[in-house]
């Protein structure tokens, strides 16, 4: 058995996975990724449905075994120390966990005995997550009678009651309504500023943008980009400035001075092709001043991450999933 010591330094990495492997069959599902998650981030892992996220989540989480590489969760190492991973995390799957049989209320009291909390610890842990939720008047009340986001609450906040340092949300937003799924954005991000990981798969590639601090793209068993989101939009081509004018004499000279860019004269217009940095702007309004051509007004169109999903991945994001 590997050694379970846990040190600073690994703390300051709240995941890391080094070659991590898993076939089912004859096909490979996860062909040797490298992960690295620091401690109190979000980051997001994307790819194509079918591309291994959930198989991710599972061999992370200690649901299912790898097929090799080595991981650690928090410090501890996962095949000599499983659990003391299950110790510091919590995991929200694609589908809830919750207990239709009983109240909200009772199913956060079943986890805090789960947890080993004591009677009264339990129930101030019960009462300070309803609260945290919105939940507290829905507390005594099934959850068949819950919204689709209410759900997820109950879920996550079920998640949250032994106080994991680590928690793995496998598509949580999945069928709810825009209102409900940024409220549950809200909910991830206030756990993120108190310092808990967050390691997040998701299909919606704006809550990606919005909530996180690094992005893996998964796509035939290999992590094939990862970054910011920023970042990450660089990699694409797509990006531009419109330039629009008052004056189509400024146009006619305009386009002369930028021989490479696109002209649309019924909008008065033209679209540079730029990667979006500072110093490409001023490289383009640059010249327009050298040759004193007025611009009436500028927008910047950079790749979002539908831009960088479909030059990165092989596959359509409407795929069967594992």
């Amino acid at each position: 058995m590997r050694s379970t010591f846990v040190n600073s330094t690994a703390l300051d990495t709240a995941i890391s996975a080094v070659g991590l492997r898993k076939s089912f069959g004859d096909h490979t599902v996860l062909n040797g990724i490298d992960l690295r998650v620091p401690a109190g981030t979000v980051f997001a892992l994307l790819g194509p449905n079918g591309a291994g996220k959930t198989t991710t989540v599972q061999i992370l989480s200690t649901l299912i075994p790898a097929d090799g590489g080595r991981i650690t969760v928090a410090g501890h190492d996962l095949d000599g120390d499983a659990d003391g991973v299950r110790g510091v995390i919590g995991v929200t799957g694609q589908f809830s966990a919750v207990d239709d049989l009983l109240t909200g209320a009772e199913n956060l009291r079943l986890m805090a005995d789960l947890h080993h909390l004591d009677r009264a610890e339990g129930r101030r842990r019960v009462a300070e997550l309803l609260e945290t939720f919105d939940l507290t008047e829905a507390g005594n009340r099934a959850p068949t009678t819950y919204s689709g986001g209410m759900r997820r609450r109950l879920d996550l906040a079920m998640t949250l009651v032994g106080n994991p340092r680590v928690i793995f949300l496998d598509e949580p937003t999945t069928g709810l309504d825009p209102r409900s799924r940024r409220t549950m954005w809200q909910v991830i991000r206030d756990l993120a500023a108190g310092g808990t990981t967050i390691f997040l798969t998701t299909q919606y590639l704006e809550e990606a943008d919005q909530l996180s601090d690094r992005i893996a793209v998964l796509d035939g068993g290999r992590i094939v980009a990862e970054g910011t989101a920023a970042e990450l939009k660089q990699l694409v081509p797509g990006g531009h400035i419109r330039l629009q004018f008052a004056d189509p004499a400024d146009l006619d000279r305009a386009a002369a001075v930028l021989a490479s860019s696109a002209r649309d004269d019924e909008a008065l217009a033209l679209e540079v092709a730029s990667d979006g940095s500072v110093h490409s702007l001023r490289t383009v309004l640059g010249r327009l001043d050298d040759h004193a051509i007025d611009v009436d007004k500028l927008t910047l169109h950079s790749p979002d991450l539908d831009d960088v999903f479909l030059n990165l991945t092989d596959r359509p994001a409407t795929e069967v999933s594992r």
